[in-house]
């Protein structure tokens, strides 16, 4: 849970000084709440994390700049839904 945390905060302040018009820029910095939020609690709910991944990365992923903080959230969140265990349920 700590390597999302530092992933989600490096994303974050990059986000935070990157000068760029973004039109989904809100929607990324609330999805990064949410990631953050559960990397500090420890309440990692696996759709949850991969929603606002996708969320995240649908805002962000054609910002060159943001690429590698970004593929660092994926890889921690990716690692966080195993540690989490199979899904259940539909």
């Amino acid at each position: 849970m700590r390597g999302l945390g530092v992933a989600v905060s490096r994303l974050r302040r990059e986000l935070a000084v990157h000068p760029a018009e973004l039109s989904d820029r809100a929607v990324a910095e609330d999805e990064l709440a949410v990631l953050a939020a559960m990397a500090r609690t420890g309440e990692l709910e696996q759709p949850r994390l991969h929603r606002s991944l996708l969320l995240v990365a649908g805002a962000l992923g054609s910002v060159s700049a943001l690429a590698p903080a970004l593929r660092e959230v994926r890889d921690a969140v990716d690692l966080c839904g195993r540690r989490a265990g199979p899904q259940q349920g539909g």
